[in-house]
């Protein structure tokens, strides 16, 4: 068998043909062996994780802005060819990496930390580890070294932990004062708005839609015409007035009565006053409006890799008390109006290619009304999708699921896309809240409303792969248990 660094390389496409740089990724690093000694790095079936290639084969190996060739999203047969040799080349320094890895996790978990994202905190460093001293087993002192390593991180954090909030939150008194403060800032009544402001924001963000994902739209005619609306939109705070809009339980904001204004940002039909809050779990969060103070802030430090970069918890908790109570707990309103976007282009998503009554497939070239270039982007992109393909044959199919309903239910999760995709909207512009990241134009809310969307489809494609690995497993085991019954005569 082939080195890590003498792995066959993959095949190349013909000279006219384009590839998506993410499969040539892909074919480049199962081509490095990832299921001998790359599966730290690598997920269930054999691909990189996401986080493995944001943080590790792109700016690290592959370099896009030393190799601005290689920066684009589709590659010919020369980048293609360029890109594959890189990664072979680097094969031994990522499997010390992957190991690097395994050790640093052992240590923390040793250590008793269990603040932050390890993938986040780690990779890098890893593959510094790598490149400085090779695998672990060639250091005489990769224990000391990854013991070092890990406590630097930690301490890092600046004492902004999720052990530092509960600490903090468990003093009795300080708990009652922030009660009282979260009554008080709920209690700040808003300006109602005006009986058009709903009719007004819908067609103001269209605009921005379709002309930020329009074909072009790099050119000043598309950046202009939607800047021009996302402008209109901040400057009559149509992202407050959403606010308002969700606080009052007001229906028809998206232009359809069986949505409610907060599209699953809450399991109630209008938001309660956030609570003060024990403790947090990431199996068991709520949906984000409906979540306490301490749930709030204990995802913004477990997912944060730059916490020093966070105010001191004293600061952070006092910012978020008046920020959960903000309108959309939001306190920026680019990032109340990236919420009003977003929810537009959430109602239209459509990953089963299904009208909007969710009862007849569209035609070939047939699109629906309203619908905006991001629609038709984010809506084709998804549709090609083979996890959604299978989905969209269980949602019609009168046979019984064979996984005993979950197969079916990842298909019912298509049906109501928008309340993915809002979630995952909502906890990335909080994250952008807290670090007073505002989106400045139309085009940065455009990258990050298309960004949730890629991240939404890939989070439901592993969740098929899961469900029919599983469907698999348990199928060839009820193959051999029935080989070995024994037969009657």
């Amino acid at each position: 068998m082939p080195s890590p660094s003498q792995s066959p390389p993959t095949q190349s496409p013909p000279a006219d043909e384009r590839r998506p740089r993410a499969m040539v990724i892909d074919r480049a690093w199962r081509g490095l062996g990832a299921r001998s000694g790359l599966e730290s790095l690598s997920g269930p079936g054999g691909a990189p994780l996401t986080r493995t290639v944001k943080l590790i084969v792109l700016p690290l190996i592959i370099r896009p802005a030393l190799r601005p060739e290689l920066a684009a999203d589709f590659l010919g047969a020369g980048e293609t060819a360029q890109l594959d040799s890189l990664m072979r080349e680097s094969g031994a320094l990522l499997h010390a990496t992957a190991q690097w890895f395994t050790v640093l996790k052992k240590t923390r978990r040793a250590l008793g930390i269990t603040a932050g994202n390890p993938q986040d905190l780690y990779f890098q460093r890893c593959f510094e580890l790598a490149t400085e001293h090779g695998p672990p087993a060639a250091s005489a002192g990769a224990d000391t070294v990854a013991r070092s390593v890990v406590e630097d991180i930690a301490d890092a954090g600046g004492g902004r932990t999720v052990e530092a909030l509960k600490e903090y939150l468990d003093d009795a008194d300080r708990r009652t004062r922030l009660d009282a403060r979260l009554a008080a800032a709920w209690d700040t009544r808003w300006a109602v708005p005006n009986a058009d402001a709903g009719e007004s924001a819908f067609h103001l963000a269209a605009e921005v839609l379709d002309a930020v994902a329009r074909p072009g739209s790099g050119t000043d005619v598309g950046t202009d015409a939607g800047s021009s609306a996302c402008s209109a939109m901040l400057a009559a705070g149509h992202g407050s007035r959403l606010g308002q809009a969700v606080r009052t339980g007001t229906d028809g904001v998206w232009g359809r009565a069986d949505l409610p204004a907060h599209l699953g940002l809450s399991a109630h039909p209008v938001p309660n006053r956030p609570e003060v809050g024990h403790g947090a779990s990431t199996a068991t969060l709520p949906a984000p409006f409906d979540r306490t103070l301490f749930e709030r802030l204990f995802t913004v430090l477990q997912a944060s890799a730059h916490r020093e970069e966070l105010p001191a918890v004293p600061e952070l908790v006092r910012r978020e008390v008046g920020r959960s109570c903000a309108p959309l707990g939001l306190y920026d309103e680019s990032l109340r109006v990236a919420v009003v976007l977003g929810g537009r282009l959430a109602v239209g998503l459509d990953p089963l290619g299904l009208d909007q009554r969710g009862h007849h497939p569209l035609g070939p070239g047939e699109t629906e009304p309203g619908r905006t270039a991001a629609h038709r982007i984010v809506n084709s992109r998804w549709q090609r999708e083979a996890s959604v393909l299978r989905a969209r044959r269980m949602t019609v199919s009168s046979r019984p699921d064979p996984d005993g309903g979950q197969l079916s239910a990842l298909a019912q999760d298509l049906r109501t896309p928008w309340v993915a995709y809002m979630r995952r909207l909502w906890v990335r512009l909080h994250g952008r809240d807290v670090r007073d990241a505002a989106l400045p134009d139309a085009a940065s809310a455009w990258t990050v409303l298309d960004g949730v969307a890629r991240s939404v489809m890939m989070d439901h494609r592993a969740r098929v792969r899961t469900a029919l690995r599983a469907l698999s497993t348990s199928t060839a085991t009820a193959r051999v248990a029935a080989a070995h019954e024994p037969r009657s005569a």
